[in-house]
C-alpha cells in the first residue's frame, strides 16, 4: 500500500486542478478562514450561554460558522445540510431542545479550549453518548478548524475515498465509524507528512479527490462508457471551477492594486497582505508600492497574524498610525472580512481610521445585510463599503485630485 499510495500522492500534488493546489495550498483564504471560523465558533457558544441562539439555523451565528466553512472549495460544499433545522424529524436536535443546546455549546466550548488529542476524543464520546438526534460526525468539518492537525474533515465523498483506497466498507453517520476512519487516516498522514502536512486537511483532499473519481487509482480501462463518461464530466466542471477563481482572482488583484496605488498617490505608506505582496497585476508588482516590512504594532500575536492579512492598510507616513484599511470580497463571507477589520479596530482605534469592504456590484445587497447586524452596529466601528466598478471607474482621479484619504468619500458609501 505504501509504494501505491506515494504514486496517488504524487498524481494528487502534480495535478494542478486537484483541491491540493486549488484550495490547501497558496490559498490566502484558507488561512484566513480559520480565524474567522474560530471567532463564529467563540460568537456560537456566546449566543447559547447567553440564551441568544435561536430556535432555527437560518441568522444564527452557527449559520455563519457553516458559511465560511461551506466556501473553503468542494471539499467542503454541503457541509451545512446536516446542520438545517428539520421541524418533522426534529433534528439536528440542538434548536428546541435547550438541554441539548447547552450540551451542544460545552462540546464546543471544550473543544476549543482543548490542548491535545485525548481530550477531543473524549469529548466526542462524551457526544456521542448523549445521542442527540442529528449531531453525529457532520461536526468533524467544524472542529477540522479549530485542530487542523487532529481533526480530519469527513463527508460522503470522503469516506467513498476511505473505503475505495483502503477497500473498506465504512459507513456515514456514527461517530464511532468516524473515529475508527479518523485513526487510519492519521496513521497515513503521519507516515506520508513530508509529501503532505500535518494538517489532515491534504490527507482529506486526497480521499475527496478519489470519491469524486477526479484522481483515478490506476487505469481507467475498468470503467464502463457511463462511468467514463461521469469521470469526463467531472474533469470539465473542476475546470471550469479553476477558470473561475483563477477569474476572481485576478479581479481581486486588481482591486488591490488600485488601492495601493491611491494610497501611495496620497502619500501614505500602504502595504498588501501577508500572503500577496509578491502578487501583481496588469505588469505592476506589489512589492514595487508596498512596504518591505510591516510596521511595529505592538499586539497579540494572534490579532498581528490576523492584521497582516487584511487585504490592504494605510499608515500615516513613516509611522505605525493606521489611516485605512481595506478587505476586498469576491465570493467569499463578507462577515469574515468585517470580523478582521473589527479586530484592526478594536485594537488601533484612534477614532480618526476608515474601514472599508470593497465588494462586487452585484453584492452589495450583501454587505447592507452584513452592516446592518445588530452586533457590527453595537460595536460603532466607522465601516463603509465601495464597489469594484466605482474603484476601477475613479481610481486616476483620485490619485490626481485627491489630498488625503478623505477623498474616498467619494465613491464609499455606509449603512445609515
Amino acid at each position: 500500500m505504501s509504494e501505491h499510495l506515494l504514486s496517488i500522492i504524487h498524481q494528487y500534488k502534480n495535478d494542478k486542478e486537484s483541491v491540493y493546489n486549488t484550495w490547501f495550498i497558496n490559498n490566502e483564504e484558507r488561512l484566513k478562514a480559520f480565524r474567522s471560523i474560530r471567532r463564529g465558533v467563540q460568537q456560537v457558544i456566546e449566543d447559547i450561554k447567553n440564551k441568544k441562539f435561536a430556535n432555527d439555523f437560518k441568522g444564527t451565528s452557527l449559520e455563519f460558522v457553516l458559511t465560511c466553512i461551506t466556501e473553503q472549495k468542494q471539499v467542503f460544499e454541503g457541509a451545512s445540510h446536516p446542520f438545517y433545522w428539520k421541524p418533522k424529524l426534529r433534528i439536528p436536535d440542538i434548536y428546541e431542545n435547550q438541554d441539548n443546546k447547552v450540551a451542544f455549546g460545552q462540546f464546543l466550548e471544550n473543544c476549543l479550549n482543548a490542548k491535545n488529542e485525548e481530550q477531543l476524543i473524549r469529548e466526542i464520546m462524551h457526544l456521542d453518548s448523549l445521542k442527540i438526534k442529528g449531531l453525529g460526525p457532520a461536526m468533524a468539518s467544524i472542529l477540522y478548524f479549530l485542530h487542523p492537525t487532529l481533526i480530519p474533515p469527513f463527508n460522503t465523498a470522503i469516506i467513498n475515498g476511505f473505503n475505495y483506497l483502503f477497500k473498506d466498507k465504512k459507513k456515514l453517520g456514527s461517530w464511532s465509524e468516524y473515529l475508527k476512519i479518523r485513526e487510519v487516516i492519521m496513521d497515513m498522514n503521519r507516515k506520508h507528512c513530508n509529501e503532505l502536512s500535518l494538517d489532515t486537511g491534504a490527507f482529506a483532499g486526497l480521499l475527496f479527490e478519489i470519491g469524486m473519481q477526479k484522481l483515478l487509482l490506476g487505469k481507467d480501462e475498468y470503467l464502463s462508457e457511463i462511468e467514463r463518461n461521469r469521470l469526463e464530466k467531472l474533469i470539465e466542471k473542476r475546470h471550469k471551477e479553476k477558470s473561475k477563481e483563477t477569474e476572481d482572482e485576478h479581479l481581486h488583484n486588481e482591486m488591490q492594486y488600485h488601492l495601493l496605488k491611491i494610497g501611495q498617490a496620497l502619500g501614505y505608506d500602504v502595504i498588501a497582505a501577508s500572503n500577496d505582496r509578491s502578487k501583481s497585476w496588469n505588469g505592476h508588482k506589489f512589492s514595487f508600492i508596498s512596504l518591505q516590512e510591516f510596521p511595529n504594532l505592538k499586539l497579540d500575536k494572534e490579532v498581528l497574524n490576523t492584521i497582516k492579512l487584511i487585504d490592504v492598510l494605510w499608515f500615516e507616513k513613516g509611522t505605525s498610525k493606521v489611516i485605512a484599511a481595506f478587505e476586498v470580497e469576491k465570493s467569499t463571507s463578507i462577515y469574515s472580512g468585517i470580523l478582521r477589520l473589527s479586530d484592526l479596530s478594536f485594537s488601533v482605534a484612534n477614532s480618526e481610521e476608515v474601514f472599508y469592504l470593497v465588494v462586487p456590484d452585484n453584492r452589495e445587497k450583501d454587505v447592507v445585510m452584513q452592516l446592518s447586524r445588530p452586533s457590527i452596529k453595537r460595536a460603532n466601528v466607522q465601516m463603509k463599503y465601495i464597489c469594484f466598478s466605482e474603484l476601477r471607474q475613479h481610481c486616476d482621479a483620485l490619485c490626481k485630485f485627491g489630498d488625503d484619504h478623505s477623498i474616498m468619500k467619494k465613491i464609499a458609501r455606509e449603512v445609515v
